[in-house]
Protein backbone atom coordinates (compact mmCIF):
# COMPACT_ATOMS: atom_id res chain seq x y z
CA UNK A 1 0.00 0.00 0.00
CA UNK A 2 1.47 3.49 -0.77
CA UNK A 3 1.85 5.80 2.34
CA UNK A 4 1.32 9.91 2.34
CA UNK A 5 4.59 11.63 2.08
CA UNK A 6 4.79 13.90 5.37
CA UNK A 7 7.51 16.48 7.16
CA UNK A 8 10.53 17.24 5.77
CA UNK A 9 9.93 15.04 2.61
CA UNK A 10 7.04 17.49 1.67
CA UNK A 11 9.13 20.48 2.12
CA UNK A 12 11.94 18.63 -0.20
CA UNK A 13 9.78 17.88 -3.11
CA UNK A 14 8.02 21.08 -2.91
CA UNK A 15 11.61 22.69 -2.96
CA UNK A 16 12.95 20.53 -5.99
CA UNK A 17 10.01 20.94 -7.98
CA UNK A 18 9.89 24.95 -7.65
CA UNK A 19 13.78 24.82 -8.60
CA UNK A 20 13.40 22.84 -11.64
CA UNK A 21 10.44 25.20 -12.84
CA UNK A 22 12.39 28.66 -11.51
CA UNK A 23 14.59 29.14 -15.18
CA UNK A 24 10.99 29.33 -16.66
CA UNK A 25 9.19 31.89 -14.52
CA UNK A 26 8.86 35.29 -16.35
CA UNK A 27 7.53 36.38 -13.26
CA UNK A 28 10.64 35.74 -11.15
CA UNK A 29 13.24 38.35 -9.72
CA UNK A 30 15.48 39.76 -11.58
CA UNK A 31 18.13 37.45 -10.63
CA UNK A 32 19.70 34.20 -11.54
CA UNK A 33 22.08 32.49 -9.53
CA UNK A 34 22.60 35.43 -7.49
CA UNK A 35 23.51 37.48 -10.32
CA UNK A 36 21.20 40.49 -12.06
CA UNK A 37 19.72 39.47 -14.93
CA UNK A 38 18.21 43.25 -16.50
CA UNK A 39 14.70 42.57 -17.73
CA UNK A 40 14.05 43.06 -21.57
CA UNK A 41 11.43 44.35 -23.66
CA UNK A 42 12.00 44.07 -27.77
CA UNK A 43 9.84 45.59 -30.18
CA UNK A 44 10.34 45.77 -34.13
CA UNK A 45 8.00 48.71 -35.71
CA UNK A 46 7.87 50.09 -39.10
CA UNK A 47 10.42 52.12 -38.65
CA UNK A 48 13.03 50.73 -35.72
CA UNK A 49 13.43 48.15 -33.43
CA UNK A 50 12.83 49.63 -29.98
CA UNK A 51 14.57 48.14 -26.50
CA UNK A 52 13.60 49.06 -23.25
CA UNK A 53 16.05 47.54 -20.23
CA UNK A 54 15.06 47.56 -16.82
CA UNK A 55 18.10 48.63 -15.25
CA UNK A 56 16.82 50.02 -11.43
CA UNK A 57 19.40 51.80 -9.49
CA UNK A 58 22.10 51.51 -11.57
CA UNK A 59 23.75 55.06 -12.86
CA UNK A 60 23.49 55.68 -16.15
CA UNK A 61 27.90 56.13 -16.64
CA UNK A 62 27.57 52.31 -15.23
CA UNK A 63 25.94 51.05 -18.71
CA UNK A 64 27.44 50.46 -21.83
CA UNK A 65 25.59 50.22 -25.29
CA UNK A 66 27.48 48.68 -28.12
CA UNK A 67 26.47 47.07 -31.42
CA UNK A 68 28.77 44.61 -33.57
CA UNK A 69 27.72 42.59 -36.37
CA UNK A 70 23.97 43.29 -35.99
CA UNK A 71 23.85 42.25 -31.91
CA UNK A 72 23.30 44.86 -29.76
CA UNK A 73 25.32 44.50 -26.53
CA UNK A 74 23.91 46.13 -23.05
CA UNK A 75 26.09 45.53 -20.10
CA UNK A 76 26.90 47.16 -16.81
CA UNK A 77 27.56 46.94 -13.35
CA UNK A 78 25.06 47.11 -10.51
CA UNK A 79 26.34 48.55 -7.59
CA UNK A 80 24.11 49.27 -4.39
CA UNK A 81 25.24 49.47 -0.52
CA UNK A 82 22.19 50.14 1.90
CA UNK A 83 23.28 50.78 5.03
CA UNK A 84 20.82 51.34 8.33
CA UNK A 85 21.13 52.67 12.27
CA UNK A 86 19.09 52.90 14.66
CA UNK A 87 19.15 54.46 18.47
CA UNK A 88 20.40 51.71 20.10
CA UNK A 89 23.60 51.47 18.10
CA UNK A 90 22.46 48.68 16.39
CA UNK A 91 24.02 48.92 12.56
CA UNK A 92 22.86 46.89 9.61
CA UNK A 93 25.05 47.05 5.89
CA UNK A 94 23.98 45.26 3.18
CA UNK A 95 26.00 45.29 -0.43
CA UNK A 96 25.42 43.97 -4.23
CA UNK A 97 27.75 44.11 -6.40
CA UNK A 98 27.47 42.45 -10.13
CA UNK A 99 27.62 42.89 -13.52
CA UNK A 100 25.71 42.03 -16.58
CA UNK A 101 25.43 41.69 -19.84
CA UNK A 102 22.54 41.38 -22.21
CA UNK A 103 22.68 41.06 -26.24
CA UNK A 104 20.38 40.98 -29.03
CA UNK A 105 20.59 39.98 -32.21
CA UNK A 106 19.41 42.86 -34.78
CA UNK A 107 17.95 42.45 -38.34
CA UNK A 108 20.37 43.47 -41.11
CA UNK A 109 18.82 46.01 -42.58
CA UNK A 110 19.59 49.10 -39.79
CA UNK A 111 21.56 52.01 -39.09
CA UNK A 112 24.26 51.49 -36.67
CA UNK A 113 25.76 54.48 -37.18
CA UNK A 114 21.76 56.63 -36.08
CA UNK A 115 21.17 54.38 -32.87
CA UNK A 116 20.02 56.64 -29.71
CA UNK A 117 20.19 55.80 -25.99
CA UNK A 118 18.29 57.28 -23.45
CA UNK A 119 18.07 56.64 -19.74
CA UNK A 120 15.44 58.09 -17.55
CA UNK A 121 14.19 56.70 -13.86
CA UNK A 122 15.89 53.29 -14.21
CA UNK A 123 14.76 52.59 -17.80
CA UNK A 124 17.22 52.17 -20.24
CA UNK A 125 15.29 53.28 -23.84
CA UNK A 126 17.15 51.98 -27.44
CA UNK A 127 15.88 53.17 -30.60
CA UNK A 128 17.58 51.42 -33.67
CA UNK A 129 16.11 52.80 -36.88
CA UNK A 130 15.86 51.17 -39.96
CA UNK A 131 17.20 51.53 -43.32
CA UNK A 132 15.08 53.22 -46.33
CA UNK A 133 15.70 49.37 -47.45
CA UNK A 134 14.49 47.73 -44.73
CA UNK A 135 10.96 49.52 -44.72
CA UNK A 136 7.93 48.08 -46.07
CA UNK A 137 7.52 49.61 -49.21
CA UNK A 138 3.57 50.40 -50.45
CA UNK A 139 3.21 49.54 -53.66
CA UNK A 140 -0.45 50.71 -55.41
CA UNK A 141 -2.60 48.49 -57.71
CA UNK A 142 -4.29 49.86 -60.75
CA UNK A 143 -7.46 48.82 -61.50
Amino acid sequence: MFGLVRGNRTRDLDRLFNDLWRPFDLAAPTTANGRFVPRLDVKETEDAVEVEAELPGIDAKNVDVSVHNHCLRIAGEKKQEKEEKDDNGYRVTERSYGRFERHIALPENVDEEEIAADYKDGVLHITVPKTEVAKPKKIEVNS
